[in-house]
């Protein structure tokens, strides 16, 4: 029997400009959901119509815990070019974790090997613990240089929930989740399962994620989610 998950930490409020919902709305989906912690990650500067700076580094005002859940402060931050940059600014060392993904809206597709170059360039910055949403066709990569990469540079590889709903806007996202979970067991990479919610009914929702992993027989302690521990490892600070 699969566990539990603990905690989703890829979630949206609507200071990202494109989601619907309140913290305290996704806090309380977490907790019907059996969550201990969530963690909010809205988009970073470079999105259109959203946070800036000032949003990230008033996160001081966040308390540990609201209603009995966990609160993680994070950044979702675009990667903007073939070399791997991300514009998550000053921000990103005061964040309790930070995701780095591809977005329509901050970079074109390149080649297999450009975008391959851009994702495993944002794995070695420090600051960057996950990888978000590798699985949207509009982007070709070469998933087994990005597997190794994963492991040499310490990052968990994200198993997106909301890329495997028939409304996702990622082109072949179920298949290119399962591809991306075939390579990531082979060679025993650490996988963090996210909601990608945009809407307090999306937070906490693994479902598909969980059975894409237990279609490849991931192993449990590999997936994140399931542990204490698993937190603990995405929350350091330092990588290397």
């Amino acid at each position: 029997m699969s566990l539990t998950p603990l905690f989703d930490l890829h979630t949206h409020t609507i200071a990202s400009g494109h989601a619907y919902s309140t913290l305290l709305e996704n806090i309380t989906a977490a907790k019907e959901h059996g969550l201990i912690a969530i963690g909010t990650s809205d988009h970073s500067p470079g999105m259109p119509f959203g946070t800036n700076e000032i949003f990230f580094e008033n996160y001081r005002v966040f308390p540990e815990e609201i209603n009995g859940i966990r609160l993680l402060k994070g950044i979702e931050v675009n990667i903007i070019d073939f070399d791997g940059g991300v514009d998550g600014g000053q921000v990103m060392p005061e964040m309790d974790y930070v995701i780095a993904s591809i977005h329509s809206h901050c970079i074109k597709s390149g080649t297999i090997e450009e975008n391959t170059r851009a994702v495993i360039g944002a794995m070695k910055n420090p600051w960057v613990k996950i990888i978000g949403h590798l699985d949207d066709g509009r982007y070709p990569l070469n998933y087994d240089k990005i597997v190794a990469a994963a492991l040499e540079y310490k990052v968990a590889l994200e198993i997106n929930d909301s890329s495997l709903r028939p409304s996702s806007a990622r082109l072949n996202g179920p298949q290119r989740v399962a591809v991306l979970a075939e390579k990531a067991v082979q060679s025993k990479v650490p996988v963090v399962m996210g909601s990608d919610a945009h809407m307090w009914c999306h937070v906490g929702r693994l479902d598909a994620a969980q059975k894409v992993l237990q279609n490849v027989n991931y192993p449990e302690s590999l997936v994140l989610n399931y542990s204490l521990n698993g937190l603990e490892w995405l929350l350091r600070k330092q990588k290397y």
